[in-house]
């Protein structure tokens, strides 16, 4: 990674695995900070190929010579809970319509490997997050 003092910028983007190219959002957000589009496109896809239908945030740092370095944080909880629930989306009326469960082991799973991304000292917390997530998408614990 580019040291702090080089960096020049910052992107944020959410891509869906192995699926990156240069059309919207990548190419404009990348193009106006001078990264090489092509190359951060075959980059992401290398590294995130082996799961297919998820989708990954990414943090870009572009450094003055405009290179550019990236982390793959793991995948939205929405996006796990929907996985492991099998729906294709959550309720639009969450207190009122429920369109899934998932068990406590499921919970557990998606809490474990959330961890390293949450603000979180325990897993009990990590799990209570889940379950706030998966509650406000109607999707009951069992």
């Amino acid at each position: 990674m580019a040291k702090p003092k080089d960096v020049v910028s910052i992107i944020k983007l959410q891509l869906p695995a192995g699926k990156a190219t240069p059309a919207p959002p990548v190419g404009p957000a990348l193009g106006q900070a001078g990264v090489n589009i092509p190359q951060f496109c075959k980059e992401f896809n290398d590294k995130t190929s082996d799961s297919p239908g998820m989708i990954f945030p990414v943090i870009i740092y572009v450094a003055k010579n405009k290179s550019f370095s990236f982390i793959i944080k793991t995948p939205p909880a929405s996006v796990l809970i929907r996985k492991e629930a099998g729906l294709a989306k959550g309720s639009g009326e969450p207190n009122k319509t429920k369109v899934g469960s998932i068990t406590k082991a499921q919970l557990k799973k998606i809490a474990e490997l959330k961890m390293k991304d949450m603000n979180c000292f325990s897993l009990e917390s990590a799990m209570s997050t889940i379950a706030g997530t998966a509650r406000s998408m109607g999707v009951t614990i069992v």
